[in-house]
C-alpha cells in the first residue's frame, strides 16, 4: 500500500467545532495506592471540509479534554467534500481496524457507527456511507477513517494526471 499523504492545513482563524469520540480512565496501583488519570479522544472541524484528531492525557476529565482539543487543531487535513458526500469509495486500514466509506445520494444522511461518526460529521459530510471492519477500537478507528478521507481523490486533480478534460467527461 503506498504512503499516504495528508492536506495538512492550519488551524490560524477557523470556528472549529469539538466532539469527543471517547474518555478511558487509567488506573496506575503504586505503592501509595492507586492513581487515576484519564485520556481523551477529541475530533475538531469546522463541518466544511477540515477535520483532525487528537488524543490528551491528564490528571482530570476536563484537562485531558482539553489537551486532546489542542493536538486536534495541530493534526488538521482538508477533505474533498461534493455536494455533502465524498467523491470515490475508499478502505483503509489502521492497525486491526479496517474502515469502508462510500458516497451516498443526497438525503441518505450519515450511516456510520459511533467513532467514525463522529469524524464524519465534523468533516462536513452529510450524506455518507461508512462501515467499520475489524477492530472496534476508537482510536484505530478513527485513525482508519482519518487515513480514508486523507486518500480521497478530487475528480478535477484525476482528470489533469490522466490528461482528460472536463468537457469530455460531462458532455460525452
Amino acid at each position: 500500500m503506498s504512503k499516504v499523504t495528508y492536506n495538512k492545513v492550519k488551524a490560524g482563524d477557523l470556528e472549529l467545532k469539538e466532539k469527543v469520540v471517547t474518555i478511558n480512565r487509567v488506573v496506575k496501583t503504586t505503592k501509595g495506592g492507586r492513581a487515576f488519570s484519564f485520556s481523551a479522544l477529541v475530533v475538531v472541524g469546522n463541518e466544511k471540509g477540515i477535520v483532525g484528531h487528537g488524543l490528551g492525557k491528564a490528571k482530570e476529565v476536563q484537562e485531558a479534554i482539553t489537551k486532546g482539543i489542542e493536538d486536534a487543531k495541530k493534526n488538521l487535513i482538508q477533505v474533498p467534500v461534493m455536494k455533502g458526500t465524498i467523491p470515490h469509495d475508499q478502505l483503509a486500514k489502521e492497525g486491526a481496524a479496517k474502515v469502508l466509506i462510500k458516497p451516498a445520494a443526497t438525503g441518505t444522511g450519515v450511516i456510520a457507527g459511533g467513532s467514525m461518526r463522529a469524524v464524519l460529521e465534523s468533516a462536513g459530510l452529510t450524506d455518507i456511507l461508512a462501515k467499520s471492519l475489524g477492530s472496534a477500537n476508537p482510536h484505530n478507528v478513527v485513525k482508519a477513517t482519518f487515513k480514508a478521507l486523507a486518500m480521497l481523490r478530487e475528480p478535477i486533480n484525476v482528470s489533469r494526471t490522466r490528461n482528460i478534460s472536463l468537457k469530455k467527461v460531462f458532455n460525452g
